[in-house]
């Protein structure tokens, strides 16, 4: 079938300009010695199976004048890239290959007139091979931009971790390249006071600390230029004479479940939100489950909103209220950083502790009632180039941080019981034996122990026995925690998110095989451990994943009920539309409000003003505030609407439209046709076509994709010539169930795959009674 494709793609005059200027550009890279040229097949052949990755248009030391900068280089056997500038934003990057094969030139805008000082820039993207993180080197430029520079702020006196008479001057020192504005001060998060200049160029302001009796206080300060830069110190903490630090209470052993930004934030800035969390929670007759009692609660930066700063009252008010149900809340943090674990890093150092700092300070500055019960910190530096490049300086480094952390945490007088996450394998893998740390050679995951007040062992597997098991991956820590004294200190968790995407193995989540398997495997993990001191319970990963876990897949599948309710969510408050290339478009929206939970927003597409909001028109759904709609036709403008969808179905009341225009591009758009899945009793076929959009004629491609629901396999593999891809499942045995099939990427020289076309979108096999 011909499709006509409604606008014009470039015509060849262009692509011949384009053609040369990208071998233009390969020459310069060769010549310069950015790039060496291949030396014969076999080399080529290693080049293309090896990720490379490289940042090509600037060098170490360069200077960058402010405005937008093209940060560029190659890649090969590489996609998804993106540029991570100093640890704080991330930036997706416009990848050009047109021989479909995974390699080629790549390029990211950046503003450089946001930064004043030295920048770090990281291209980070994803190995096509192994679908882990491919890394670049890091390159490290300076802008010269006076009106960006921040405020560097410091806290002279009083010295941190010291005692205070009835009142005490503040003494805060800055630096800056632009006249200030004001300099202030604020203690226990109270009210910011404006700090005077004295004859030193120090600012100070006189502080009554006696009036607030014998306790614990954290100073604050910040100074503002003329060009609005704020910059902020890090916290120093004092006490009066009399005030005991706080012990750190005993933990039990319940079961505990990690809570992301986009539900935590709904949860509390939509007090519905929480009516569901409780009902799920606290249920134990829908899959025979043991009840959640402690809650570990995002609250990084989300959406322009940092929470516990620019919405601390809102916060103590979800926390009272969680206290007042039972609960335990412990907030939920990771590195300070963007991403969160460049906060691993001694350079980041200061970004971690402010992101730690925020706990404490928000708790020093509220009612018991509302103060977090302990952190669990998610860093996660494993996932850094560095930890098997620069063993063992990163697994030091990040040893280092949390030896600050619960330095800060000494210094504050709170007693927040304390844990990082760590994977199963820091007491088995090469890159964490042998650490030399504190003068003694350990196990990185024996370090950590010594250091924190407990540790959640992101102890990834779908089966409790055996030696890959849950409980034999998990008792080299319990042994340990038992050895020297802390119990209730190894809380395990398990995985219920889809996984299969990434580089790890199905065989990592319970996803594929549902709630009722993952509860009798969690009955063998509590008796096997149920007599061990240091065993702290169970944590599931995660709530908007776990609520959506059936107790098997297929006709007979039983979900998780939410409270009834007939009212739909508001409107969403904002829609915006932005074309990022020829094939996609950026959607962001306000939140919307509901009396119980958002579980997700309709973002509905056309090509005219008046389309209706209808199952024809929908483009996907999202549970945040933003969506990338992929796979659309070069040179088209598209209009959207957005509504919000509650946990019951209801849905709210469309938004007005906003429309944006896609970009011109000489590839051809193709498509995925007649997908079709079957299941044969041991496992599920998928069969589906690549054709040409415009003609219908067929594509030679390579699909990469992975089966769904109690299938996880990813697959890569090319068509016949006729475009037919046929595959298999792994082995899936059941008497009922479901397996589908989503293709991710399709490559062919000279195409781009025009997803929101395909057609079906999606398919898969359901059998049984």
């Amino acid at each position: 079938m011909a499709i006509k494709l409604r606008t014009a793609r470039t015509g060849k005059s262009d692509e011949r300009v384009r053609r040369i200027a990208l071998l233009l550009f390969a020459v310069l890279l060769v010549l310069t010695g950015a790039v060496a040229p291949a030396q014969s097949a076999s080399a080529e052949q290693t080049a293309v199976q090896t990720p490379q990755l490289t940042i090509d248009t600037h060098t170490d030391g360069a200077s960058v004048a402010p405005g937008i900068v093209r940060i560029g280089g190659t890649y090969t056997n590489v996609y998804a890239i993106e540029l991570i500038v100093n640890a704080g934003k991330l930036l997706d990057a416009h990848l050009d290959d047109p021989d479909g094969d995974d390699s080629g030139v790549w390029y990211a805008e950046w503003n450089a007139a946001e930064y004043d000082g030295a920048v770090e820039l990281v291209a980070r993207g994803v190995d096509a091979a192994t679908r882990y993180a491919a890394w670049s080197e890091p390159v490290r430029v300076s802008v010269d931009n006076p009106r960006a520079n921040i405020p560097d702020v410091t806290i002279v006196s009083p010295a941190d971790g010291g005692t205070v008479g009835d009142s005490a001057d503040i003494r805060v020192a800055v630096s800056a390249r632009n006249r200030l504005k004001q300099v202030q001060v604020r203690v226990n998060g109270g009210p910011w006071r404006n700090a005077a200049q004295k004859q030193d160029g120090t600012y100070v302001v006189k502080w009554n600390f006696r009036s607030s009796g014998e306790r614990y206080f954290s100073i604050e300060a910040r100074a503002t230029d003329a060009e609005g830069n704020v910059g902020r110190s890090l916290s120093t903490y004092v006490r009066t004479a009399g005030a005991v630090p706080e012990p750190t209470p005993a933990r039990g052993r319940e079961r505990s479940m990690w809570i992301w930004e986009n539900a935590s934030y709904n949860l509390i800035l939509n007090p519905g939100s929480r009516h569901v969390l409780d009902a799920m929670a606290s249920d134990t007759a829908t899959f025979g489950q043991e009840p959640v009692r402690t809650l570990y609660l995002g609250i990084a930066a989300h959406e322009g909103i940092d929470i516990a700063e620019d919405e601390r009252q809102k916060l103590r008010d979800f926390v009272s209220w969680a206290h007042g149900r039972g609960y335990r809340v412990e907030a939920l943090i990771a590195g300070g950083t963007v991403p969160p674990f460049f906060g691993a890093y001694e350079r980041y150092r200061k970004e971690a502790l402010r992101e730690f700092e925020k706990v404490l300070n928000y708790n020093l500055s509220s009612a018991p009632d509302e103060r977090f019960d302990g952190v669990n910190v998610d860093t996660e530096p494993y996932i850094l180039a560095d930890f098997k490049t620069g063993y063992p300086r990163l697994q030091i480094e990040y040893l280092d941080m949390l030896a600050a952390l619960m330095e800060r945490k000494e210094a504050s007088g709170l007693g927040l019981s304390v844990g990082p996450a760590i994977p199963r394998w820091y007491d088995s893998s090469p890159t964490a034996e042998k650490i030399v740390w504190n003068g003694q050679e350990k196990w990185l995951s024996e370090h950590i122990q010594d250091i924190a007040d407990y540790i959640a062992i992101m102890d990834y597997r779908d089966q409790a026995e055996g030696s890959p098991g849950i409980i034999a991956q998990a008792q080299g820590e319990i042994d340990y925690a038992n050895a020297i004294g802390k119990p209730n200190s190894v809380v395990i968790g398990v995985e219920t998110k889809d996984i299969a995407d990434g580089g790890d193995p199905e065989t990592i989540s319970f996803r594929e095989e549902g709630r009722d398997y993952m509860e009798r495997e969690l009955d063998k993990v509590e008796a096997a451990f149920g007599d061990s001191p240091s065993f702290g319970g169970i944590a599931l990963h995660h709530y908007d994943t776990l609520r959506e876990l059936p107790s098997a897949w297929g006709p007979e599948a039983r979900f998780w009920q939410p409270p009834a309710d007939s009212k739909p969510p508001s409107r969403v408050g904002w829609l915006k539309a932005e074309a990022f290339d020829h094939q996609r478009i950026d959607i962001a929206y306000g939140r919307a409000k509901d009396n119980g939970e958002v579980k997700e927003y309709r973002i509905y597409r056309g090509t005219e003003p008046g389309f209706p909001a209808d199952e024809a028109h929908l483009a996907g759904t999202a549970r945040g505030l933003n969506f990338r709609d992929q796979g659309l036709l070069p040179g088209t403008t598209y209009y959207y609407k957005v509504s919000a969808v509650d946990m019951a179905g209801n849905e709210g009341p469309v938004s007005a439209w906003a429309s944006a225009s896609t970009g011109q591009t000489s590839l051809k758009p193709m498509i995925v046709q007649g997908m079709s899945v079957a299941y044969d009793g041991s496992r599920a076929t998928v069969t589906l076509r690549v054709v040409d959009l415009e003609t219908g004629e067929p594509v030679p491609a390579t699909v990469h994709g992975r089966f769904t629901f109690m299938g996880g396999r990813y697959i890569s593999a090319a068509t016949g010539a006729d475009g037919v891809l046929t595959a298999s499942s792994e082995a899936v045995s059941a008497v009922s169930g479901e397996i589908g099939f989503a293709p991710r990427r399709v490559m062919a020289a000279g195409y781009y795959w025009a997803g929101a076309y395909d057609d079906p979108r999606e398919a898969s096999a359901v059998w049984g009674p």
